[in-house]
This record gives C-alpha cells, structure tokens and sequence, in this order.
C-alpha cells in the first residue's frame, strides 16, 4: 500500500480542502500516514495570504525530502494558484496543481515517476468561478472545519485570495444540511463554518440564491450536533436578525470573529473595506446587548502602506476601548499582483515589527480581562484529545480555553464546569460543576 501525507498551511478552509483530499487517496488505495513517516507522496496545501507562508512552502518541502528523499512532492493551494512557475523552480517539486485541479490530484499523481522538471496542471481562475467544491475535515473527533463557501467578490486592496480562489461561489442549504447530518452522525460534537466569505454565503452561477442566515436557521434544526461555530463573517455582513438568532440559538455559539483590519477610517478607504469604525462598534455593542458574555475576536492588519503613527494610534486606541476578547494580528506584507504593493507610503519593517507587538501585548491584556470576567461562572466545556502535564484542554461555547485533569472518558464530551482561576500561561481552570448546580 502507497503512504500519502499531507501538510498544511494557512486558514481553517485549507484543513477542510486537505482533509477531503486525503479522502480521495483513501478511496484509491492510499494509507494516509504521519508526516514524519517517510510517505511515497507528499502534499503541501499552500497559503498566499503573507510572504511568510510562500517561504514556509520551501521548508516545508525540504523537510519532507529529509524523512522520504524519493517521495513525490506536490503542491496545491493558493500559492500554487498564483505562482505555478516559481514554484516549480522550488528543488523537489515534482507537481503543482491550481484551484480547481487539486480535486483531481489522485488521477495526475496515478504514476510516482519523478521527471526532470516538475509538472504543472493550473487553468485562469476564471474557468472556476462557478465551480463549488464541497469539503470537510474528520480527523479531530471534537470538532468539524466544514466550507460551505468560496472564492470572493471584495476588491480589498491588499488581498489576492481573488486571484488565487476566484469570484464568491457557494454550496446549497441542502447540501451543507446532508453534510452536517452526516458529521453529527459520526460522532463530532461542533461544526466549524468555513469560507472565504463566509456572509456572502449563496451566490450560485453568479447569481444570488440563499442568504447566509437562512443556511444559519437551517443549520440551526440539525439534530446530533451540540454547537456551531461561524469562523468569520465582515462586519457589513453580520446582521442584526443573525445577532438576535445566535442569541436564541439552539445551537449557535456565541462567538464571533469579525474581521476590521484597521482602526482608521483612512486606512479602511486605502483598503476598500466595504464599512468604516462607526459600523463596527456598532456590531459589537449590537451582540453585547444580547450576549453579555459573548467572545469577539478581531482581525487586525498593522503596516499598511499610508499608516502613519497617527493613524496606527487610532487603532491601538480604538481597540484598547472596544469590548473585544482577543486580536488575530497581521503584519502587512506586499503581495504582487495588489493595488496596496503600488500604493506610496512604505512603512518600514521595524516599524510594522514594533507596531504588531503592541497590538500583539493589547491582545493578551483583552484576552485575559475576557477571561477573568468568565470566573466563577458555570459553563458547558468540549474537552479534547490531547494530554499536556497530564492536563486535557477544551473550550466552552464563548471559547474560553479550559484546562483540567486528564480522563480519558471526559474526550470529545460535554461537561459542566465553574470556572475557577487563571493559570500563569493564561488558561482557565475548571472544578466539575454538578455539586455546584446542585447547591
């Protein structure tokens, strides 16, 4: 039996596209196998979103020849998407596969025999625009990453996942319920939505189909899974009927990550972000008058092209007063192919280091304060499969990380806890909660 492993880098949508992929060899004979394993095949599932994912690409492939130096390397991605060439350059590299071609790789790999140059199957974007394929990760019993939508309309200045995943594109309502039937029926306890775009949810041949919440309210009905988790949605797209639903929610968690990218209103125009400040407070104070203790995360992009100290402070400060609970810090990297890469207005590179490691010391500070307020509350935890100094870990709904013995019968199990104290690294711990509830 042929041994396939797999590595991946960048977003939560890369895990489900890895996971289904690994599927395929699977269904070919295939045994999927530790990276570390010396596999006959390796794939690398790319990331274009910073210059540190391309350079990490490169590694990643040398460090699989060290275990397997006659394996058969291909790549797949974003990054293979918008740079086949310059990958195929890369010492190794036996295939690079485009967006829509990564589904097929079992038919373009059917012969392991390495060739002087490495191959390249990758057609324009364009041809796939309309072109919806569904994927999901198993693997982690607790929790399911599952796409149910692709590609994205937004000209953002600094983004060339357009370019790398094409125009908006969804699944059906109908399909995305089979799907979710499916995972509750294996077992898994919370579904992750994934997407590029994940509030643009419904466009189909171009043309508008669904509406996000109406695939929430379906969702909602799915009998056999205990939570769902929205992994981003813009603040232009999260809407006050699907801030009251969550609220009510049978199933949907309240948590919410909602990318702003900057504090300054200047900043946002140079990155055509479709809303300004104004909008997002009001978002937050929207969820927090119906969940109190709901958990916002931010996205936040330092360095911009134009962002002088002024307009970086206007950030900091704005953050510092918002009622967020963690920050996921982006440093500006050029990317070709952007209108942001033209824009004059450099910021130099120790400035952007200095600037993402103050957001970085406010995120830990809003992280912390979030979770102090959580002590001595009673919440439902989702404990993992993993074992660290005989600790096991989990999050409650409103993504509160917990730590608490190990007991093996308490993995990919719901359990009520009080959460009780911090611990120096900053997680949470918990004492079992019946004797408390039964007080």
């Amino acid at each position: 039996m042929k041994k396939v492993a797999f590595y991946t880098l960048g977003c939560k949508l890369n895990f489900s596209e890895t996971s289904s992929i690994g599927r395929l060899f699977t269904d070919a004979g295939y045994s999927v196998v530790e990276f570390t394993e010396g596999a006959d095949v390796y794939v690398i599932n790319t990331c274009s979103v910073t210059e540190h994912a391309d350079k990490k690409c490169r590694k990643v492939v040398k460090e699989a020849l060290k275990y397997s130096p006659n394996a058969y390397v291909t790549i797949v991605g974003c990054y293979a998407q918008l740079k086949p060439q310059e990958i195929a350059e890369i010492e190794g590299v036996d295939m690079v596969l485009g967006a829509a071609e990564k589904f097929r790789i079992v038919e373009f790999i059917s012969d392991l025999t390495k060739q002087p140059k490495a191959v390249i199957h990758q057609q324009n974007i364009e041809k796939v625009n309309h072109n919806f394929i569904a994927a999901y990760s198993i693997g982690d019993r607790t929790r399911t990453f599952l796409k149910v939508q692709d590609g994205c309309d937004y000209p953002c200045t600094y983004c060339t996942i357009p370019l790398a995943r094409g125009g908006s594109r969804s699944d059906t309502i109908e399909n995305v319920v089979n799907r979710a039937t499916q995972i509750a029926a294996s077992g898994v306890k919370e579904i992750v939505l994934t997407g590029v775009n994940l509030g643009d949810f419904g466009i189909r041949d171009g043309q508008r189909e669904d509406k996000f919440f109406d695939l929430v309210k379906a969702l909602d009905e799915v009998q056999g899974i205990e939570r769902i988790r929205i992994s981003s949605i813009e603040p232009n797209l999260l809407s006050n009927e699907i801030i009251q639903f969550v609220a009510t929610s049978k199933r949907f968690v309240p948590h919410f990550h909602i990318p702003l990218q900057s504090g300054s209103n200047k900043i946002l125009g140079l990155m055509k972000r479709r809303y300004r400040r104004e909008l997002y407070t009001e978002r937050v104070a929207a969820i927090k008058a119906v969940m109190p203790d709901c958990c916002i995360g931010v996205d936040v992009i330092v360095g911009f092209p134009g962002e002088t100290q002024e307009d970086f402070l206007d950030t900091y400060q704005f953050l510092n007063g918002l009622d967020v609970s963690y920050l996921h810090v982006f440093t500006y990297s050029e990317r070709e192919q952007t209108v942001a890469a033209e824009l004059p207005g450099v910021v130099p590179g120790s400035t952007r280091a200095d600037r993402s490691k103050m957001l970085h010391i406010l995120s830990d500070k809003k992280r912390r304060a979030f979770y102090q307020s959580q002590l001595g509350k009673v919440g439902e935890v989702l404990f993992e499969d993993d074992q660290k100094g005989g600790f096991m870990h989990g999050f409650t709904k409103n993504y509160v990380k917990v730590r608490a013995k190990y007991d093996p019968v308490m993995v990919n199990e719901l359990k009520t806890v009080q959460l009780q104290s911090m611990t120096a690294a900053g997680e949470v711990e918990v004492a079992e909660a019946e004797a408390v509830l039964h007080h």
